[in-house]
């Protein structure tokens, strides 16, 4: 078998893709924050524009009757913690993203409207069926952009995926739980900052010790834009059953 340094980096990226603008799609507010808070904050701080896009409403994630507005405050509050572009809000009904042509129509629209050196959405092990469907959704639109040159990355939100990069965001572990600690909705419904913070803390497992927190990534190759999606996540799983050469 293939050893540890062949599935997993032993040394940090400084980001996962270095120029920009970057444009993250998050299947709901909140999902970037958890997800990559700090190395969002990073990039700002390198001089990267970074740019959000929202897909659903959020409307299934508490019981206030106007869970839709409280959670596009949140994300505009958020946003300006960490110093990014204000969120566009597509409104799409809470886990009921589906993969067909409008929507990915749409998804295409905003990366043709910001033309970002990189785009990031989930990674394909998320549990909620939204995080997956964005993939699918961000991966389709990629594919009908003309010049194949924006850079495909996946991040974490609350679980681990197949990932090549790591981010040391130990320096940004305050910003961002302040930045996650926006999303008052969510936190009453389960404990996402201490999950959130655990799996970055199990993510600098591989690394040198004085980096206590990371943020996994995992940096697609423009090539790969020529497959499904799903056959390029098949390709990345074989690696943990081939033999070493």
């Amino acid at each position: 078998m293939v050893s540890e340094s062949q599935l997993i980096p032993y040394e940090v990226a400084e980001l996962p893709v270095e120029r920009g603008p970057w444009l993250v799609f998050a299947p709901h507010a909140d999902d970037e924050s958890f997800g990559m808070g700090g190395t969002i904050t990073k990039a700002v701080q390198a001089g990267i524009a970074v740019h959000l896009v929202v897909l659903t409403d959020g409307a299934l994630g508490g019981t206030s009757v106007d869970l839709v507005e409280i959670r596009k405050g949140e994300a505009n509050k958020a946003a300006t913690l960490l110093g990014i572009q204000k969120p566009v809000f597509l409104g799409f009904p809470d886990r009921s993203l589906h993969l067909d042509e409008k929507t990915v129509r749409r998804v295409y629209e905003e990366i043709s409207r910001i033309q970002p050196a990189a785009v990031f959405f989930p990674g394909c092990f998320e549990l909620h069926p939204d995080h997956r469907t964005t993939a699918l959704l961000v991966w389709e639109a990629l594919k009908m952009c003309p010049q194949k040159q924006i850079v495909p990355v996946s991040y974490e939100v609350l679980v681990q995926s197949p990932a090549n990069t790591l981010v040391d965001i130990s320096p940004f572990v305050a910003q961002k739980n302040a930045v996650m600690s926006v999303y008052e909705s969510q936190l009453s419904e389960n404990r996402y900052i201490d999950i959130a913070m655990s799996l970055n803390k199990l993510r600098s497992l591989t690394l040198r010790g004085d980096i206590s927190h990371a943020e996994a990534f995992y940096c697609f190759s423009l090539s790969n834009l020529e497959n499904e999606y799903e056959q390029v996540i098949f390709g990345t799983l074989k690696a943990y059953f081939s033999e070493q050469k």
